[in-house]
């Protein structure tokens, strides 16, 4: 007899969750719950078995992932962004929200996020992407002091102020404007704190990643530095959620989309829904990898562009996806970098392709 599971869903909100519930047929029960973990614990329990939840993703996606995952068969965090039907259909509300995603859950509808398996793995995540946005806030505000100087035909760049030191003479060749002295100290009081934000993270994200085995590994990879190696083994997490190399290249942004219709032609486009971070350090240790040029990677690239005449834009997709293919198998595998294999099943896209 084939089984029947209930498909539980909660459109979670920090003071409260609506939970629907769709069992055989067309049966609803609906509950709206207070958004603690032992709240929400006794609402699962009271379903029968087999049971299945899902929820979207969203700031408190990690944390109902970690408490909640093993009171039920299946637990699925899906992707906001394919549930189509919750924003556009009819009347929408939170008891409305859940109801559609039980149902989208229901009819296999929905799109699987992925979440780290322990609270060391999801912080260390955590740690990697304040990071980052610790160096974009430093460039942020680096880049408001540069505007407030060329607004007075003064034209520096960052290393030029870093060093406190070396400020003094760049404001005397400011206007002799108290007001203006006043702002441009209160904006470099701003970059020196974030300045000192990144330096310590730096250093604690640096202990961290001599720590990892696998990210020790991938550091030997031309083009890919302890940052990039480790920011690339948080956010996968484990090598084993991708079915085949395709599939990691859509994850990394890198992949190849197409669009085909009746008897008209195929349209290939690389693939836009992608992790903004994870398409930067790829496509940077690309970058640097060609630029070092006594490599693989800068060999492969100089064929491609030169003898085989495909656009540079092309090559430097491949050459990120040979990297990513070669990162994924050493860590699939425990092995260490090895220059004669890092080309093979390397792919093909042809100047033509576009982008």
């Amino acid at each position: 007899m084939k089984r029947v599971y209930q498909h539980v869903a909660f459109d979670a909100h920090c003071s409260f969750v609506e939970a629907a519930v769709l069992g055989r047929g067309d049966q609803v029960q609906r509950a709206r719950l207070p958004t603690t973990i032992p709240a929400l614990t006794e609402f699962l329990e009271s379903i029968p078995r087999p049971r299945k939840l899902t929820f979207e993703e969203g700031a408190l996606a990690g944390w109902l992932h970690r408490n909640l995952r093993d009171l039920v068969d299946e637990l699925v965090v899906c992707d906001p962004r394919r549930n189509q039907l919750i924003a556009k259909d009819s009347d929408k509300d939170d008891p409305i929200d859940a109801l559609k995603l039980a149902q989208l859950y229901r009819g296999g509808y929905l799109r699987p996020v992925h979440h780290p398996e322990t609270l060391d793995q999801e912080i260390a995540k955590q740690h990697v992407v304040l990071y980052h946005d610790r160096v974009r806030q430093r460039v942020r505000e680096a880049n408001r002091i540069g505007a407030l100087f060329r607004q007075h035909g003064v034209f520096v760049r960052e290393r030029a102020f870093a060093d406190p030191e070396h400020r003094g003479p760049l404001l005397s060749r400011l206007p002799p404007h108290r007001l203006l002295r006043s702002d441009m100290e209160l904006l470099w009081r701003g970059y020196d704190m974030v300045a000192d934000q990144v330096l310590e993270m730096r250093a604690r994200l640096r202990h961290l990643a001599r720590s990892i085995e696998p990210v020790c590994r991938m550091e030997e990879v031309p083009g890919l530095s302890w940052i990039r190696a480790m920011t690339f083994y948080v956010f996968l997490d484990t090598p084993w959620r991708f079915r085949n190399k395709s599939a990691l290249w859509r994850y990394l942004g890198i992949g190849l989309e197409r669009r085909h219709s009746g008897q008209g032609p195929t349209y290939v486009k690389v693939s836009q829904q992608s992790n903004r971070v994870l398409r930067n350090v790829i496509l940077g240790a690309a970058e640097t990898t060609i630029r070092r040029r006594n490599n693989p990677y800068a060999i492969a690239y100089e064929r491609w562009t030169v003898q085989e005449g495909m656009l540079p834009r092309n090559a430097l997709r491949n050459v990120a996806r040979a990297l990513a293919g070669t990162l994924w198998g050493m860590w699939k595998s425990g092995s260490a970098y090895r220059a004669e294999l890092v080309l093979a099943g390397a792919p093909g896209e042809k100047s033509r392709t576009s982008s």
